[in-house]
């Protein structure tokens, strides 16, 4: 008997407290008291889950709207919803206190018809069955969901209202009418007067409302405002200003002079810097006529050897790491560099950097061979050099066998070419090539032939020789030389250092 009500479309009044539900039998379970609805509505509104079951003592009064015709019950999942009228024929059941109810065919009046129920878009989710005490308690939530959806529907009004007035000239614009009924809404009504059910179910799609909004359009109309009113508020009328980046000058300054080093011979190599500017390479009997003319000037070769020892071990610091490497904490990473000096000026300048690097908590080890006499400038620049931490060997075999952090490369001088035929300078080449450590050589010969050991940093001081490809990358140190030395020896001279000591030169 059960199971000839599947599929009737009931009304089932739980109370004030729990209010009227409407919906499809699904289920009615005679053992436990409990009948269940299918795509239930409460109050009119449609429930988020889609089936509710009932227990017989929370059920006050239930009217059948609807009875299906033979076979249909089979299938009440697949029917659609019916609009029902207020002339339907309603069936009312009593329910008595142990559970068992009564059908009496009662017609439905006006004042007892049952809510419609709307049709709407389904639910879409897991079948979930809850009793009234549970449905309850999600009646809140609908509460809130139903405000949002109210507050969502009158902000899209508003928002159409406003891009309806920047649509594109070929696209219609909707008519908005104030009328309803006759009457003249009030401001109140045309936001929060719409009924529920007109909502849709689809969210509103904000960023599609947003294209209509020509903003192109509306900053030209703009300007074009302005330039007729005579009045701009960017900038003096009929034109725009001038914007700057933080990086440039506001200033209006002459065009750069990219080659403003020329020399009296022909270049045959020249370099230029990360600025752009053009160095140009100079042969070495004028290099060595340049610091000639500086000498007799005031410029000597203490002070010479001095400036020459400082950029070289600010360049050899920066190689090492510079900050990361040498600081306080990292006393267990102390560098090591091996200096390789032969006895000549370009000797003692690889001695007076051994010093500053040994000043700066570098461990340096300075090879230089043993001689009877030495040139005034190594005597005084080794007596310096005992003065600090540093250690001087003269023999290759105390020199260490594992690989050093750098090894710096003073062996070479085009005045003493002989030395290379001597076994302490072969040695020390065969044992620099063997370390596989990098090589720094300060102010190298020209010719690669009389490189004995591949560089991976040059040092030029004051300006380049025309270095080779063995000499690796080349730099450029400031050893003070002043523009009218330069003048002298028919150089025109201007500074291509900026804000630096050692430049770092490239091919051009």
């Amino acid at each position: 008997m059960a199971t000839d009500w599947l599929g009737s479309i009931v009304s089932i009044n739980c109370g004030d407290s729990l209010g009227v539900y409407q919906g499809r039998v699904s289920a009615v379970d005679q053992i436990s008291q409990t009948i269940s609805l299918t795509r239930p509505f409460h109050n009119g509104v449609k429930c988020l889950v889609p089936e509710v079951t009932f227990r017989a003592g929370d059920i006050t009064e239930l009217k059948i709207l609807e009875i299906p015709g033979p076979g249909e019950n089979q299938h009440f999942g697949d029917l659609h919803q019916t609009e029902l009228g207020p002339s339907g024929v309603g069936y009312q059941v009593g329910i008595n206190q142990n559970g068992t109810g009564k059908l009496v065919k009662k017609p439905a009046s006006s004042s007892s018809a049952p809510q419609n129920i709307p049709k709407r878009t389904d639910v879409k989710s897991q079948d979930v069955a809850i009793s009234p005490q549970q449905q309850q308690c999600s009646k809140s939530y609908v509460d809130r969901h139903t405000e949002s959806l109210s507050q969502s529907k009158s902000f899209r009004r508003r928002h159409n209202s406003w891009s309806s007035s920047s649509r594109h000239p070929n696209q219609a614009t909707p008519k908005k009418s104030g009328l309803k009924n006759g009457q003249m809404k009030n401001k109140d009504d045309e936001c929060f007067g719409d009924d529920i059910e007109e909502i849709p179910d689809t969210d509103f799609d904000f960023e599609g409302n947003l294209a209509l909004f020509d903003k192109a359009a509306v900053f030209e109309e703009i300007d074009t405002y302005e330039r007729r009113s005579g009045t701009r508020s960017r900038g003096i009328p009929n034109e725009r200003p001038t914007r700057y980046r933080h990086d440039e000058n506001i200033l209006e300054s002459e065009p750069i002079v990219y080659r403003r080093i020329t020399v009296p011979h022909n270049v045959s190599k020249e370099f230029c810097t990360d600025s752009g500017l053009v160095v140009p390479s100079v042969s070495y009997e004028l290099h060595k006529k340049l610091l000639s003319v500086a000498e007799k000037h005031g410029l000597t070769l203490e002070r010479r050897l001095e400036m020459t020892g400082v950029c070289a071990s600010q360049m050899a610091l920066t190689l090492l790491g510079g900050p990361n490497r040498l600081n306080p904490k990292n006393v267990h990473q102390r560098p090591t560099v091996a200096l390789l000096c032969g006895p000549h000026v370009k000797g003692a300048q690889g001695i007076s950097c051994g010093r500053h690097l040994a000043n700066h908590d570098v461990q340096v080890i300075l090879f230089l061979p043993n001689f009877v006499k030495m040139l005034e400038s190594i005597t005084n620049e080794l007596s310096l050099f005992s003065k600090t931490q540093g250690q001087q060997v003269s023999n290759l075999k105390d020199l260490p066998s594992s690989p050093v952090d750098l090894v710096i490369n003073c062996l070479d001088c085009p005045e003493n070419a002989f030395l290379r035929d001597q076994p302490w300078y072969k040695a020390a080449v065969a044992w620099a090539n063997r370390n596989r450590a990098p090589v720094l050589s300060i102010d190298p010969p020209v010719h690669e032939g009389e490189q004995g050991i591949d560089a991976k940093w040059s040092l030029a001081l004051g300006l380049p020789l025309p270095l080779g490809e063995r000499a690796g990358r080349v730099y450029l140190c400031d050893i003070g030389l002043p523009q009218q030395v330069f003048q002298e020896v028919g150089i025109s001279y201007h500074s291509p250092f900026g804000c630096k000591f050692v430049i770092p030169l490239h091919s051009a």
